[in-house]
């Protein structure tokens, strides 16, 4: 009888460096832990690749000139609005950099009282008992009339002297506003760059319909500056700081990587294996109330075998409803016979009432993420067996 369900495995693989062969790199780091773990493949087994080495091994680099530079030759008036950027020393700061750097003047609009991923910007208890509300345009004076100098509980930073120190170190000149309403904006300049990640069309569209000048940040570097990286699809959205000078952007070759990937593990292993690239998971810190997702996507690339939402039934509502007076091995032999019944599409039906409605890549790649994390494991490389089973397969 089979006791285990899904497993997953982090590979560690040698530490990757740009122009590296990466699809060998993956291949020979699995082949590799199947020698020392003694595991088998099996069809349906999913490899995930983090868009980090990824991005890395492709060279996908820009610098703070590049950005200085695209972003000059879109707002040639050099005083633009920032509407909606996240409060992240890592995935935005380096971006500001460059914008103050071809920049004369930012007005800066954040949302409060947390950006888009939850990054907070002040005390919500202050907040409420405040003549101010969601509603609100709260200028840079009264923000800091009202709220200090909020200091975050985790990184012990206010991301707004931390911004303001940035942008004025590169001779630029910043007006900061707090504004829910994009909108806003448009009361202190025509130009401006929008942030949003996973707004960032609808917000977009809204400015440009008002008479905007407007680009978005996945607008911004979709093609070369010089010899510089680029992203067609999302520009300088998913970019990660590589150094003080220098941005590693979100991948662009992850189409080819999967496809390439897949088909050497099927060509060694005769199993049918699916591959996908990952980067933030979709899930949310109950406690920091950060979602994770700075990506704009979890998963820009992945195989065919990936495509879709889990179809599954919720097993306690079988056996809650439908079996309620069986027991033991005859309620699981009746479970096992619903399962392998079910329809090929359960949309709609009350019996998957309580599953989770999402992309299996987004289910995938945040199991993924959480796998990998972010620090030290060296595990960019994450295998996946089991997934796509259930009780029913011995």
């Amino acid at each position: 009888m089979r006791c285990v369900g899904t497993v997953v495995r982090g590979i560690r693989t040698p530490i990757i460096k740009e122009n590296d062969d990466l699809a060998t790199i993956v291949v020979d780091s699995l082949m590799n832990a199947k020698e020392a773990e003694g595991f088998e493949f099996k069809d349906k087994d999913v490899v995930a690749i983090t868009e980090a080495v990824v991005g890395i091994s492709e060279g996908n680099y820009v610098t703070v000139d590049d950005v200085a530079k695209d972003l000059e030759n879109k707002f040639p008036s050099k005083n633009i609005g920032v509407v909606n950027p996240i409060l992240s020393r890592n995935r935005f700061s380096i971006v500001l950099k460059g914008i103050a750097r071809g920049m004369d003047k930012i007005t800066l609009q954040t949302s409060f009282p947390a950006d888009e991923v939850g990054n907070g910007i002040l005390d919500e208890g202050i907040l409420d008992k405040s003549e101010y509300h969601l509603g609100s345009t709260i200028t840079e004076d009264e923000y800091y009339e009202t709220f200090g100098s909020w200091i975050h509980p985790f990184t012990g930073i206010n991301m707004i002297d931390f911004y303001r120190e940035l942008i004025e170190s590169e001779d630029c000149e910043v007006e900061f506003v707090f504004s829910n309403d994009v909108k806003t904006i448009l009361d202190y300049t025509n130009d401006v760059l929008t942030c949003d990640i996973h707004t960032r069309d609808k917000t977009t569209k809204l400015l440009k319909d008002l008479g905007a000048n407007v680009y978005g940040m996945h607008q911004v570097l979709t093609e070369p500056v010089g010899n510089s990286g680029y992203n067609p699809d999302y520009g300088l959205l998913g970019s990660n700081k590589a150094t003080e000078e220098k941005l590693k952007l979100f991948p662009r070759t992850g189409d080819a990587l999967v496809r390439e990937v897949q088909k050497r593990l099927i060509d060694l292993t005769g199993k049918q294996i699916e591959v996908m690239v990952y980067g933030d998971g979709a899930f949310k810190d109950p406690v920091g109330k950060i979602w994770e997702l700075a990506d704009p996507v979890v998963s820009p690339a992945h195989t065919d075998g990936l495509i879709g939402t889990p179809n599954e039934i919720k097993l306690k509502y079988v056996s809650d409803n439908k079996y309620a007076d069986l027991k033991g091995d005859e309620l699981k032999e009746a479970i096992k016979n619903e399962i392998l019944k079910k329809d090929k599409d359960l949309t709609g039906q009350m019996i998957t009432e309580g599953t989770t409605p999402r992309r299996l890549t987004d289910l995938i790649g945040s199991l993924c993420d959480l796998t990998s994390g972010s620090g030290d494991k060296g595990t960019p490389v994450i295998f996946i067996q089991g997934y796509f089973d259930n009780l029913a397969d011995d």
